[in-house]
C-alpha cells in the first residue's frame, strides 16, 4: 500500500480520537477558569491520547487545542509548545512503563510541572516579565516574596512549579482513571491503528540498538542543528531591524524636534534660559514631542565646543532624573571622542550605540543649522539598548517557543513515516530473516512462509530487498533440500557398504547365520526399551539409538584379522587360539578408528564412536572379567553393555558349528544368571521384559535372509 495513502487511512482513523481529546483539553480548562479555580486542566486529553493513540495524535491534539485558544487569544500560541512536550514527554514515560507504580506517578507529576509550571513561567517571563499581583499564582508568589524574602524571578517561578504540581497531579490521576475507565475494545482499535505493536511474531528487543531510536536521534539532532541556525539568523536579522527601526525613531524625532527651535537665539538660549525669549515655548513643545515618543529616553539641545558639550535643551528623562540646566557645561563621554573633530566642524556622524555615564544608548545627533546654514547646535535623541534588548528576547521567545513547537510536530509526522516506511518493514524483515537463517531445516519453511506473509510493499528499494530475501530464501531451500537428498543417498550407500562389508566378514564364519542383522535388531529393541523406561536419559535419545543401530553391523568386523580355521573349527579352542579370537575387539577397533583417521572425520557427527566402543568393548564383563581391557560396571560403554546382551543371547539361540542352539528358556537362564556379573542388570532387566517377543521375531529374520 502506497505510505502516502496509508497516513490518509491513518490520520482517518485518527480524527474521532483526536476530536475527543481535544475536547478533554478545552473543555475542562473552560470550566475550572469559569469557576476561579487555581488550577489550568489543559493537558488532561493529551495525556489519555497518548496513553491510547501514541505519540502522533497526542502531539496534534495539544497543537490544535492550543491554535483554537488562539483564535482569540494569539499568545497562547506560544505556549503550544508546553502542550507537544507534554505529549512528547508522555509517550516516552509510557514506554519506559512510569505509570505503572506510585512512586513514578508522582515522578511523572514532578516532571510535567517543571515543563508545565517551569517553562511556561519563563515563556510569560520574557513576553511580558514579572507582574507579581496577577495570575493564578499571585498570591502565592507574593507570599513567597514577604514570607522568605525571594527575589521577584525566583519566588513568581517557584510559585508556578508549585502551582502546577497540583494541577498536573489531579490531571495525571484523572488520565489514568479516565484510560482505565475506557472499554478494552476501544483500546484495543485505538492500539492496533495507532501504536501498531509488533505481532507475536516479532520481538523487536533482539536488537540492542534499534533503528527507530537512530532515526529520532538523527531527527533529533538535525532539528536542533536547524533550530538553533534559524534562531541565531532571526536573532541577528531581528536585531539589525530594531536597530534600524528605533534608530528611524529616534532620527524622526531630532528631525521634529528641529521644528520648534530658533536656530539664530541658540547662543541667547545658552545665557538666559528660560529668560530668554521664546524658550519656554519651545521647551514646552519639545516636552510635548518627548512624550509622545514613548521610546526615547533622553531628548537634549548641545553646543559642541571644545571645554565640552553647552546645554541648550535637556527634557525630563524617564527615570526623573534633574535634567541639566541651559548653559551647564558636560563632559565628553569616551565613546564620542572619536567623533569629535567632525561635531567641531558641524557635520553629521552616524548614529552611535554607547554604554558610558548614562548607560547603554543608541544616540543620534541631527545638526541644528541657523539662517545661514552654519551648525550651531546638535540635537540629540537616546533610545535605550535595553528597550531593543527586551524587543528582541520577546521576538526570540516568541520564535524559539513557534520553530520548536511546530518542529516537534514535523519530527513526529517524520518519526511516524520512517517507522512506518521503513524501520518498521525493516524490522519484520529482519526478524524474519533470522528466523529462516537460525530454525532448523525442517522449520525453514514456515520461516519462509512467514516472510512471505509480510506482503511488504514500499514501491522502493526496501521493497526490492524484500522480494530478493524471498527469492534468495527460495533458492536456499532448494538448494538445501538437494543437499538433503544427496546425503540421504550417500548415507544410504555408506549404509549398504557397511552391511555388505560386515556380512562379507561374517560369511568367513560358517556358524553365525544372520547374526549382524539379528544382534542390530536386538539392540535397538533394548535401546528403545530402556528409552521407554526412562533409563540413562542424559545419554539415550532417538539420536542415539540411530547411531546403535548403524554401529551393530560392525561390531565383529575385527574377525577378518582371524584365521579362518580358528572361526570355524568345529571343536574347542585352544588356549593359544582363544588368544587369537579375542583379538578381533582390538583389531576391530583398530580398523575403525583407521577409517576415522583417515577420513578426517569428527567422532561426533557420526556413529564411528559408537563402532568402535561396540567393537572393542562388546566383550567386557559387568564385573570386569572380561576382555582386552577388564574394565568393569559403568566404565563400559553403554553401547557395549547393550551390545553384549545381544550378542550372547543370539549366540546362545543359534546353531554354531560347536554346539546346538539353546532353549529360549535356557538361554534366558543364563542371561538371568549373568546380571549384574557379565551384563548390565539394568540393561538386562529391560531385554527380559521384551526377549519372548525377539525370540518370536529372530525367525522372520531368518526367513528374510533365506529369501
Amino acid at each position: 500500500m502506497d505510505l502516502v495513502k496509508k497516513f490518509g487511512i491513518y490520520f482517518f482513523k485518527a480524527a474521532p480520537f483526536v476530536v475527543v481529546a481535544i475536547l478533554l483539553n478545552i473543555l475542562p480548562a473552560k470550566i475550572v477558569a469559569h469557576f476561579q479555580l487555581p488550577l489550568y486542566f489543559d493537558c488532561l486529553g493529551t495525556i489519555v491520547a497518548a496513553l491510547l493513540c501514541g505519540n502522533l495524535p497526542a502531539v496534534f491534539v495539544g497543537f490544535i487545542s492550543n491554535a483554537i485558544d488562539g483564535i482569540s487569544d494569539t499568545v497562547t500560541l506560544y505556549y503550544g509548545v508546553i502542550s507537544i512536550l507534554i505529549a512528547c514527554t508522555t509517550v516516552v514515560f509510557i514506554h519506559h512503563r512510569f505509570f505503572s507504580s506510585i512512586p513514578r506517578i508522582i515522578f511523572v507529576i514532578f516532571v510535567f510541572a517543571l515543563i508545565g509550571g517551569g517553562l511556561g513561567s519563563l515563556i510569560t517571563y520574557f513576553l511580558y516579565g514579572y507582574s507579581i499581583g496577577e495570575g493564578i499564582s499571585a498570591p502565592f508568589a507574593l507570599g513567597l516574596r514577604d514570607t522568605c524574602g525571594l527575589p521577584e524571578f525566583w519566588a513568581q517561578l517557584l510559585a508556578d512549579i508549585i502551582i502546577d504540581v497540583f494541577d498536573k497531579g489531579i490531571v495525571v490521576i484523572t488520565a489514568i482513571l479516565l484510560f482505565r475507565w475506557i472499554p478494552t475494545k476501544i483500546k484495543k482499535i485505538a492500539h492496533k491503528a495507532f501504536l501498531q505493536e509488533p505481532s507475536p511474531h516479532e520481538d523487536q528487543k533482539i536488537y540492542k540498538r534499534s533503528l527507530l531510536r537512530k532515526v529520532i536521534a538523527m531527527v533529533t539532532v538535525a532539528e536542533l542543528l536547524l533550530g538553533t541556525l534559524a534562531c541565531a539568523i532571526g536573532f541577528f536579522l531581528y536585531q539589525r531591524v530594531s536597530v534600524e527601526k528605533f534608530t528611524e525613531t529616534a532620527s524622526g524625532l531630532t528631525q521634529a524636534a528641529t521644528v520648534f527651535i530658533d536656530a539664530d537665539r541658540v547662543d541667547e538660549y545658552i545665557a538666559h534660559g528660560m529668560e530668554a525669549e521664546g524658550y519656554k515655548e519651545a521647551h514646552e513643545k519639545l516636552s510635548r514631542l518627548k512624550k509622545s515618543f514613548s521610546q526615547a529616553k533622553y531628548l537634549y539641545v548641545y553646543k559642541i565646543l571644545e571645554d565640552g558639550c553647552h546645554v541648550v535643551f535637556d527634557m525630563e528623562s524617564e527615570g526623573g532624573e534633574e535634567p541639566s540646566a541651559p548653559g551647564d557645561i558636560i563632559p565628553f563621554d569616551p565613546s564620542f571622542v572619536p567623533y569629535l573633530p567632525t561635531l567641531f566642524k558641524g557635520g553629521e556622524i552616524d548614529p552611535i550605540i554607547s554604554d558610558d555615564s548614562y548607560g547603554w544608548l543608541l544616540t543620534i545627533y541631527r545638526p541644528l543649522r541657523n539662517s545661514t546654514g552654519t551648525t550651531v547646535a546638535y540635537v540629540a535623541a537616546d533610545i535605550s539598548m535595553e528597550e531593543i534588548t527586551h524587543d528582541e528576547a520577546t521576538f526570540f521567545i516568541k520564535f524559539l517557543s513557534l520553530f520548536f513547537g511546530l518542529s516537534l510536530i514535523i519530527m513526529s509526522v517524520i518519526v511516524e513515516l520512517v517507522r512506518q516506511g521503513i524501520v518498521r518493514p525493516i524490522n519484520r524483515m529482519s526478524y524474519e530473516s533470522s528466523r529462516f537463517a537460525y530454525n532448523l531445516e525442517q522449520d525453514k519453511d514456515k520461516s519462509l512462509d512467514g516472510l512471505r506473509s509480510l506482503k511488504i510493499q514500499t514501491f522502493d528499494e526496501i521493497e526490492f530487498l524484500y522480494k530478493a530475501l524471498i527469492k534468495m530464501g527460495e533458492d536456499s531451500l532448494d538448494y538445501i533440500r538437494q543437499l538433503q537428498e544427496q546425503n540421504g543417498r550417500i548415507t544410504r550407500m555408506q549404509d549398504e557398504i557397511i552391511i555388505n562389508f560386515a556380512e562379507m566378514v561374517e560369511a568367513r564364519d560358517t556358524s553365525t547365520g544372520n547374526h549382524i542383522k539379528k544382534t542390530a535388531y536386538y539392540v535397538k529393541a533394548i535401546a528403545q526399551e530402556l528409552k521407554k523406561e526412562g533409563q540413562f536419559k542424559e545419554t539415550l535419545d532417538d539420536e542415539f539409538i540411530d547411531k546403535l543401530c548403524r554401529s551393530a553391523p560392525l561390531h565383529d568386523i575385527g574377525k577378518i584379522a582371524v584365521s579362518d580355521l580358528i572361526l570355524n573349527k568345529p571343536g574347542k579352542l585352544t588356549d593359544e587360539e582363544f588368544t587369537i579370537m579375542k583379538s578381533h575387539t582390538t583389531e576391530g577397533k583398530n580398523i575403525l578408528e583407521k577409517i576415522v583417521e583417515n577420513t578426517s572425520d569428527s567422532l561426533d557427527d557420526n556413529y564411528l564412536k559408537e563402532s568402535i566402543e561396540m567393537a572393542h568393548y562388546h566383550h567386557e564383563k559387568w564385573d570386569g572379567s572380561g576382555y582386552p581391557t577388564k574394565i568393569k560396571g559403568e566404565e563400559i560403554p553403554l553401547s557395549a553393555r547393550i551390545m553384549a546382551v545381544a550378542d550372547v543371547f543370539d549366540a546362545l539361540v543359534a546353531e554354531r558349528v560347536y554346539k546346538k542352539p539353546f532353549t529360549y528358556e535356557k538361554a534366558m537362564e543364563i542371561i538371568m544368571d549373568g546380571s549384574g556379573k557379565h551384563f548390565d542388570p539394568v540393561v538386562v532387566n529391560a531385554f527380559a521384559k521384551i526377549s519372548e517377543q525377539l525370540y518370536k521375531d529372530r525367525t522372520k529374520l531368518e526367513d528374510v535372509k533365506q529369501s
